[in-house]
């Protein structure tokens, strides 16, 4: 049988965007360091990583598209934070952000990684941007190395 799998490295030639919800700064700040860190330590050139930052969650999706319409990025890894309030606007909000970025990754033929944090608590979010739980940024960007590598052993 062979088995066709991606690797965890770059070639440098990658040019990746990293798309951030601004919102609950205090998370993605956090999970984009961790994207950052993981994109160099596996060969990425980091003057071709993209910053695109955004209000929150919910207008992911939409930078997502423009940024892969753009056919300046071979992957996108979006990452977030939506922390569980007293109100169902949590639902919506993951829920819609979510789909988006999986919708969004579907159509564009690219790799895309889905890096939102949906917590009920604060101490969840911290634990999952760094702490106990790792960093899930930089698991987001391990996705996004190793689809790439997948994609290009497909093509």
């Amino acid at each position: 049988m062979n088995i066709v799998e991606g690797k965890l490295s770059l070639d440098g030639s990658e040019k990746v965007a990293i798309i951030n919800g601004r919102f609950n700064h205090i998370i993605t700040d956090r999970l984009v360091e961790g994207a950052r860190d993981a994109f160099i330590r596996h060969g990425g050139d980091e003057n071709k990583l993209d910053l695109i930052l955004v209000p929150g969650a919910f207008e992911i999706p939409f930078a997502l598209q423009k940024a892969l319409e753009s056919g300046k990025y071979d992957a996108v890894c979006c990452l977030g934070a939506v922390i569980r309030g007293s109100t169902p606007h949590f639902d919506y909000i993951s829920a819609e952000a979510t789909k988006g970025i999986a919708t969004v990754g579907l159509n564009s033929g690219k790799p895309v990684s889905n890096g939102v944090l949906t917590t009920d608590t604060i101490e969840q979010a911290i634990e999952r941007a760094g702490s106990k739980s790792g960093n899930k940024g930089a698991e987001a960007m391990l996705t996004i190395i190793e689809m790439l590598n997948l994609y290009s052993e497909m093509n």
